[in-house]
């Protein structure tokens, strides 16, 4: 992943350094992290998404999903299996942990494995204080202006 420098915006941005610094934080996982395993985030709707792993080889019982605050981590970790003895193991099956960073309001609805995809369902719910609302505009004999 290319390394951004945020320090022009920032010189002229006032209130986004929690962006700037979501964004170096997620640039540092990814390059800790690495590649495995692949995953896809799909935005079905305004307010439904999934993310789908790839993690062949891994069981459910394997695989473990958080989710605390605004960060949702996949693990996955193989048990030992003394009774093979692997002449060449090319299906990845190394320890893994992935970080996704979700913004407010989303939450995990569900998720299912199948034929080695994890698939992870998340909703926006955006309650009703935080959406928009009209404001009636109150006139004539009742409006008491400031003078």
């Amino acid at each position: 992943m290319r390394n951004f420098d945020f320090s022009t915006l920032s010189r002229s941005s006032v209130g986004f350094e929690p962006l700037f610094k979501l964004i170096n934080e997620a640039q540092k996982r990814f390059d800790a992290e690495g590649g495995f395993p692949p995953y896809d985030i799909i935005r079905k709707d305004d307010s439904t998404y999934f993310i789908r792993l790839a993690v062949a080889g891994f069981s459910e019982d394997e695989l473990t999903i958080t989710a605390k605050q605004n960060l949702l981590t996949v693990s996955g970790q193989k048990k030992p299996d003394e009774k093979r003895h692997y002449l060449h193991e090319g299906i990845a099956g190394q320890a893994f942990e992935r970080h996704f960073s979700l913004a407010d309001h989303i939450e995990v609805s569900g998720a299912s494995y199948e034929n080695g995809i994890l698939q992870i369902e998340l909703h926006q719910e955006i309650p009703e204080a935080a959406k928009s609302r009209k404001i009636t505009i109150n006139g004539g004999a009742s409006a008491k202006l400031i003078n």
